[in-house]
């Protein structure tokens, strides 16, 4: 499984992101995988839709790219908050890494600083 960070989803949607052919390639090449965010992750693609009265059609495209809800548990706000602690990144960014911890899974992004906090607590991150 994938665990998608926004970065990722907003590029492919967006074909004036500077990283929008490379979240295209990037989701081609994934797409023999389960894709999943966290529920935050969702929302932060989804205020950009919303914004322009849009988001029906970003809710369809993103159950068309099949990707699944990771949802928090019970014991999410103390592993976000030893997440933000230990790694110094936003809450968003400690979604993204909490949600692959709770599915195992591998991360993309293409967020540098959350890639390399990622690498550095032992999470896999997809090549580019």
């Amino acid at each position: 499984m994938i665990v998608l960070d926004a970065s990722v989803l907003i590029a492919h949607f967006d074909s004036t992101d500077a990283h929008h052919q490379r979240a295209d390639a990037l989701l081609l090449k994934l797409e023999a995988e389960p894709l999943a965010a966290s529920p935050l992750t969702l929302a932060e693609v989804l205020v950009g839709p919303a914004r322009s009265g849009h988001l029906a059609q970003a809710v369809v495209a993103l159950s068309q790219l099949e990707v699944s809800t990771v949802p928090l548990d019970e014991g999410a706000p103390v592993k976000l908050a030893t997440l933000r602690a230990r790694t110094n990144l936003k809450l968003p960014d400690c979604c993204v890494l909490l949600a692959a911890e709770q599915v195992h899974a591998t991360l993309a992004t293409f967020d540098e600083q959350l890639a390399a906090a990622a690498i550095e607590t032992g999470f896999a991150v997809t090549e580019q």
